[in-house]
């Protein structure tokens, strides 16, 4: 709630992305916590009285403050009012092959592939904080149905089903890239594979029957709505289907194109890596994105640990390394498209083994592999402790683990900032979840 008080967002809806750049803008995963910390909360108050709501009152001050937040979004960071969206840094600091908290040297804007993700993403975030509160106040079931039918335009436009807008989906890669806007008209997709193209699979939320049971009127107002514009039905999967247990799933992507991006995601000569999901494929390590504009080259290559640049510093580096707050944000997402699809559904793990996996123990896999992180191995080392004999073998060091910034892309070394307790500390959650791995999604991470 501190964020969202007056001290510091602004009265247009607008939250600072950190006190050096109060302007620039992070990814809006306020309404993710918030709802996750409502779960968690609840969970606790059910231990001793079983029929505990929960804190309805956080859950709707939350709500009311982010709807300011999520319509500065809308009206600040589509360029062009067509569902994609931009959005500059979001804490991708050098990810891309130019600054994107800066003008761009080329002039024009960038689509971006994560920005439009995120936004995605901070719909189906609203629309289950929306469906928590209608159960309990049926004026919700309204602005539920309006964050249903946001979603679906962003689906639409981020997929280029749309006839005013390209989108960021590469059909012969299979995979979304970011798009650059030129200001002579031409539109120039910027083939990095990096995480950003990844960031789709986040958008992802399941609903349970006995939830739509209790709110027949967006229930209602969303099959009006499918009937009405049924070109947008199939980009919400199987709708008319349902998946186990006849849930429904909402995300922008279809299976075909889930199993595309997770065929990269688990190649170990691309994205994965043995602690972990690389930011950026190892495929670039040999073959380097590279763009020229007005004599100048810029490039993106794989750098696995420490940056090569001086965008923001030089002592940041998402250009290959492993980060494990997107690790942690891809594997509540499997777990919940593995809630839908269940055990049938299965791809290969890695890619190129000839094993076959259910979505959960793709999930496990990755969990096991940032756990590698910080557990000894065969040799009586901690990868994260690498290069650093001290720390590694001095008993007054060795059992004291600091949790690092980012790791090492190949070897899984801890990098930058040594005292980064927050999102690093994700792990404790991986290593001892409150629930057994094969519980209902967003719960066993």
């Amino acid at each position: 709630m501190l964020l969202m008080r007056e001290w510091y967002m602004h009265p247009n809806g607008q939250l600072p992305a950190y006190e050096w750049a109060f302007g620039d803008v992070n990814p809006p995963v306020h309404a993710w916590s918030a709802f996750r910390v409502f779960q968690i909360d609840r969970r606790q108050r059910r231990q001793s009285s079983p029929a505990d709501v929960g804190d309805l009152a956080f859950l709707e001050r939350v709500f009311q403050k982010l709807l300011l937040n999520f319509t500065w979004w809308v009206n600040r960071k589509d360029a062009q009012g067509r569902n994609i969206f931009q959005g500059g840094f979001l804490g991708l600091d050098n990810i891309g092959v130019f600054d994107r908290s800066k003008p761009l040297p080329t002039g024009g804007f960038i689509n971006q592939a994560d920005g439009t993700s995120w936004m995605a993403m901070y719909c189906l975030n609203m629309l289950r904080i929306a469906l928590e509160l209608a159960q309990h106040d049926h004026v919700y079931e309204d602005i539920a149905t309006k964050f249903f039918e946001h979603f679906l335009a962003i689906a639409n436009a981020i997929n280029g089903q749309s006839e005013d807008c390209l989108g960021l989906w590469d059909e012969p890669d299979q995979f979304y890239y970011d798009r650059l806007n030129l200001p002579d008209g031409q539109n120039v997709p910027l083939k990095i594979q990096s995480i950003v193209g990844l960031i789709p699979l986040l958008a992802v939320e399941v609903l349970e029957p006995a939830v739509m049971t209790k709110l027949p009127g967006f229930v209602a107002r969303m099959e009006w709505y499918l009937k009405h514009r049924p070109q947008l039905t199939g980009l919400i999967s199987d709708w008319n289907i349902g998946g186990t247990g006849d849930r429904k799933l909402l995300s922008l992507l279809r299976g075909h194109r889930m199993k595309a991006l997770l065929g990269r995601m688990l190649d170990e000569t691309q994205f994965l890596s043995g602690q972990g999901v690389r930011s950026v494929s190892k495929a670039h390590e040999q073959n380097p994105f590279r763009y020229v504009t007005e004599g100048q080259a810029y490039e993106v290559g794989y750098w696995p640990a420490e940056s090569r640049s001086h965008l923001f510093g030089g002592n940041s580096n998402w250009r290959g390394p492993i980060w494990m707050p997107i690790n942690y944000l891809l594997i509540e997402s499997l777990q919940k498209f593995h809630h839908y699809y269940g055990d049938d559904f299965k791809v290969e793990c890695p890619a190129g083994s000839g094993k076959f996996a259910t979505l959960n123990e793709v999930a496990d896999e990755l969990v096991g592999r940032l756990s590698r992180l910080f557990l000894k191995g065969d040799d009586g080392q901690r990868p994260v402790l690498k290069y650093h004999p001290k720390l590694a073998s001095d008993p007054h060091f060795r059992d004291y683990v600091l949790f690092h910034e980012y790791f090492d892309g190949d070897c899984g070394r801890g990098v930058g900032a040594s005292h980064q307790t927050g999102w690093s500390g994700l792990i404790a959650k991986l290593l001892r979840p409150r629930n057994p791995p094969a519980a209902a999604p967003g719960k066993a991470a």
